[in-house]
């Protein structure tokens, strides 16, 4: 913790220096720890400032947490993901459209904005299943429903059938 308060005490010495004075008011810190009781002060005071810790904060789209756990991360940027989807989503049911466009589209509007910071994720299982279903969610949508040959009825692409229609990289893949 004293390293923190020195690190904010050199930052508004360098700030002054500089002509520049840091808004105490904007200015909030993270103490990142895999322990609950780190940093258990709540605020932060030098010279004449007071800066507020906080839990999270988004830092350039990303949302940084205390555990530094990405389930957050991972659910807003699912979140993201849906609204792309749901925006894009007549454009990929469409029968004007090829599948290699609607892949296209997928790869060019929606892929982009899930995997957006996704170099410093460590993955769980669960956040990889979330991952893969929001994925097949899409591809179903792409790719249509199946005639089957036994009953003749409509259904729904089994994962296995989507993975063999998918010939790029899956979006686990490219992440790890």
């Amino acid at each position: 913790m004293r390293a923190v308060k020195e690190n904010a005490e050199a930052l508004v010495v360098a700030a002054k220096e500089t002509g520049l004075e840091v808004n105490a008011d904007k200015t909030k810190y993270v103490v990142m720890s895999r322990y609950q009781n780190a940093g258990r002060r709540h605020s932060m005071k030098t010279d004449n400032s007071s800066f507020e810790r906080v839990d999270k904060f988004k830092y350039l789209g990303t949302t940084l947490t205390n555990q530094n756990s990405i389930q957050e991360e991972i659910k807003s940027r699912l979140k993201l993901g849906n609204a792309c989807y749901h925006s894009v989503q007549n454009l990929l049911s469409s029968n004007l459209l090829s599948k290699n466009l609607k892949i296209k589209i997928y790869r060019t509007i929606i892929f982009p904005v899930v995997l957006y910071g996704c170099e410093t994720w460590s993955l769980t299982l669960r956040e990889e299943r979330r991952l893969r279903v929001f994925e097949n969610r899409v591809f179903r949508r792409i790719f249509g429903s199946k005639r089957d040959e036994v009953t003749g009825k409509w259904r729904k692409l089994y994962n296995e059938e989507l993975n063999n229609l998918y010939s790029l990289p899956n979006i686990l893949r490219v992440i790890k």
